[in-house]
């Protein structure tokens, strides 16, 4: 992409390169444009003052390699929300990079930020990724994880890499790792639970996900690690990859992952939280996968959380007094 002065005015000419080539022209305004709320971007879009290649476009028009995109003066704020946000989403990431080359980057995210902006959520990881390096190019989500889950994330670095990876987790071909505390005490080494699961909405407009004959094949499987006390720690191995399925799943066997306010035990939560568990007790520990570029089979490993470990040790010593 670079940029081109118009004489005739004070608007910019922007000419998209094979980077942001096929990406939705009101993402990628959203994405240059910081501190420009929303509804002002679609605005200029709606009224013709964003132009491409000098015709009107619509917000869902994607970009092509040569297009010059028309982008009028507009007042951005020095002081908006997602700047803040970036701020002290760079702060959470420093040194929380697991892996990083020319197709794709690997990032250890914490617990507590969505990984991009949705229902009620103005603001994500993405975004303030896109914000922080916008300059070098193309940045996607490969796949997802929950808010509250922490650990290995994958973000493709050009278009080409993005739909490998993407084909990649389609076909189940991408493996995944999870390092999981549950409550109670599982019985044996191994525990697959196999039920199909689906999304459904709550009164309150919240979704949730449940066991349901309705829903997609769902498996997971369970393996006993360490029992402390009434808790145990269990490696988990999702061979699908449904929303919340490792909570539901877990939920459904008995035992529910450790701090989980939507699907867990409440007794047990409280318990555990006054001896120092703040979150979700789920953490993406590892991704093994053939690299996008080279074919070459990686494994990246995302080290467990402070929070997590030190919680670990924690509840080892209440057992043994």
């Amino acid at each position: 992409m670079s940029g081109v002065p118009d004489p005739n005015s004070k608007s910019r000419l922007l000419e998209i390169s094979e980077v942001n080539a096929a990406q939705r022209i009101d993402n990628f305004l959203i994405s240059r444009l910081k501190g420009v709320p929303r509804s002002r971007i679609y605005r200029m879009i709606r009224t013709g003052e964003v132009r491409v290649n000098r015709g009107r476009a619509r917000a869902e028009y994607r970009l092509k390699t040569g297009d010059l995109i028309r982008i009028p003066p507009v007042r951005i704020a020095d002081s908006s929300p997602r700047t803040i946000a970036t701020a002290l989403l760079e702060n959470r990431l420093v040194n929380r990079i697991l892996y990083e080359d020319a197709d794709l980057l690997a990032i250890n995210k914490p617990s507590g930020i969505a990984v991009h902006g949705g229902t009620g959520l103005s603001f994500g990881l993405i975004e303030g990724l896109r914000e922080l390096r916008g300059a070098e190019g193309f940045f996607e989500l490969v796949h997802r994880l929950d808010r509250d889950t922490s650990g290995c994330l994958l973000i493709a670095k050009n278009r080409s890499a993005l739909n490998v990876l993407h084909d990649q987790f389609r076909s189940d071909r991408i493996r995944k790792s999870y390092t999981a505390l549950l409550a109670g005490v599982l019985p044996r080494k191994k525990v697959t639970v196999d039920q199909p699961l689906r999304k459904n909405t709550k009164r309150s407009g919240e979704w949730i996900a449940e066991i349901s004959t309705a829903g997609k094949a769902s498996r997971t499987d369970f393996i006993r690690k360490s029992i402390i006390g009434d808790s145990t720690l269990v490696a988990v191995f999702p061979e699908t990859g449904r929303t919340h399925q490792i909570r539901v799943h877990a939920a459904y066997s008995g035992f529910p992952v450790a701090g989980d306010e939507r699907y867990g035990n409440a007794d047990y939560n409280r318990r555990v939280r006054k001896l120092g568990l703040k979150r979700l007790f789920l953490h993406a520990s590892s991704l093994e996968f053939k690299h996008p570029g080279t074919g070459t089979k990686m494994r990246i490993d995302a080290p467990l959380d402070d929070s997590l470990s030190g919680f670990l040790e924690t509840l080892a010593r209440e057992q043994s007094l």
